[in-house]
């Protein structure tokens, strides 16, 4: 009867639903919240090739196989941050594929579910606001979605609460503007084999404006 989440593998991210007792969908990516001395169950999923999740902190590591859906179950009992990864190869990126694993007190996870319901508010600076059309107007929605707005892709990670992850790319950087606009330029250079390519003929003001952008969205 705890939470549920479902979690699928792929090249070389982690793709992230909770699932909620009425039938509620909401989507994150490569970072896992779950409530302290709750028994969490994940259905597991792989995309394309085999992955495994291990979080080591936290128990065994299971399987994420295309086609089949297998079943772990985590308990935290302590509140933290459990460091994972996948622990099976999966290609040339394969130890660039790590994520987070966030343990809250119960109350705060539930807080946190009910306010990441709802879309983000709009921009609330003029540079954010410049973001925001920037990233509409040069097709990053046909790959990533970010709730309450025409951006709705899927090919690659939902950015809804992008801002208020503590690492991007996987685990692979500390989120901050300067990170986010690094990722955003050149996201190949920080992060191998990424299948988002770099972005040379953005302007640097461009790119500083989705960075701000991005970044305000909690």
């Amino acid at each position: 009867n705890g939470p549920r989440i479902a979690l699928v593998g792929e090249q070389w991210w982690w793709r992230v639903t909770y699932l909620a007792p009425d039938g509620t969908r909401l989507a994150d990516a490569n970072e896992i919240r779950i409530p302290v001395g709750e028994t969490v169950t994940l259905a597991l999923d792989a995309s394309d090739v085999i992955h495994s999740f291990w979080v080591p902190a936290l128990g065994g590591k299971r399987d994420m196989i295309p086609g089949r859906t297998n079943h772990l179950r985590l308990r935290a009992e302590r509140e933290g941050r459990y460091r994972g990864q996948c622990a099976e190869y999966c290609g040339g990126a394969h130890a660039f594929m790590s994520l987070e694993v966030i343990a809250m007190p119960a109350e705060a996870y539930r807080a946190w579910l009910a306010a990441a319901a709802s879309p983000p508010p709009p921009p609330a600076t003029p540079l954010a606001a410049q973001g925001r059309e920037t990233f509409l107007s040069t097709g990053c929605g046909a790959c990533h979605t970010i709730s309450g707005t025409p951006a709705t892709g899927t090919l690659g990670p939902d950015l809804t609460r992008v801002g208020s992850r503590r690492m991007i790319g996987a685990a692979m950087l500390d989120t901050s503007r300067d990170t986010l606009a690094r990722f955003i330029a050149d996201a190949p250079a920080h992060k191998p084999g990424t299948l988002m390519p770099a972005f040379p003929m953005l302007a640097r003001s461009e790119i500083d404006a989705m960075a701000a952008y991005l970044w305000s969205l909690r």
